[in-house]
């Protein structure tokens, strides 16, 4: 019995995602992130101030690799383009633990934003992510609803998001049982930590 409690254990802390404690670029509040996709290349700039907790959050999966080699999985014309979740096979990646809604940050879901997807628990995001390829204030905060947290922004590569809007995509897929999954998704083949400016 408590050699299978070890194996249990050790099994689990394989498919977890580590926790990195250091964090990266403390001082600098807008980290820029190269993400190097099969389309070209993104460079965002993230929010540090108005979104301590999910920038935090997004740099850990960043400094591990976790996010090599994944797909755009989700993409929407004149909506969004999301991706980090699966590998290129459409298998779930790690996550960490889920964090805290930070949508009510005062930054707004317009074109060209980065923001958490999650479920339609609020305080359920972990790693996938989007962008905005349109101006989707309904995705932000109001009286009725915790909104979507937005955590940085575009400054190179939007064309390169206009072009993946498209991409021919599916209405139904055999192994999510999503729509809106590309035909052949783009790959997230790294993202790069720039150095501070």
């Amino acid at each position: 019995m408590r050699l299978l409690l070890v194996l249990m254990i050790a099994l689990a802390s394989c498919l977890a995602v580590p926790n990195v404690q250091a964090e990266i670029q403390p001082n600098n509040p807008f980290p820029r992130v190269k993400m190097v996709t099969s389309m070209g290349d993104i460079v965002v700039e993230l929010n540090r101030l108005k979104a301590p907790l999910t920038v935090a959050n997004f740099l850990q999966y960043v400094e591990i690799g976790s996010y090599n080699n994944t797909v755009f999985h989700r993409i929407i014309p004149d909506f969004v383009v999301q991706g980090g979740g699966f590998d290129a096979d459409f298998n779930l990646k790690p996550e960490r633990p889920a964090i805290a809604n930070e949508a009510g940050n005062g930054m707004s879901n317009v074109r060209g934003t980065i923001a958490m997807a999650r479920s339609n628990d609020p305080h359920s995001a972990t790693r996938q992510f989007y962008f905005n390829v349109n101006d989707n204030v309904s995705l932000d905060p109001s009286s009725k609803r915790w909104g979507y947290a937005v955590f940085g922004w575009v400054v190179e590569g939007e064309t390169v998001l206009q072009q993946m809007t498209e991409l021919e995509t599916t209405a139904y897929h055999e192994l999510t049982g999503y729509p809106d999954v590309p035909v052949n998704p783009p790959l997230l083949i790294r993202i790069d930590v720039l150095p501070a400016q």
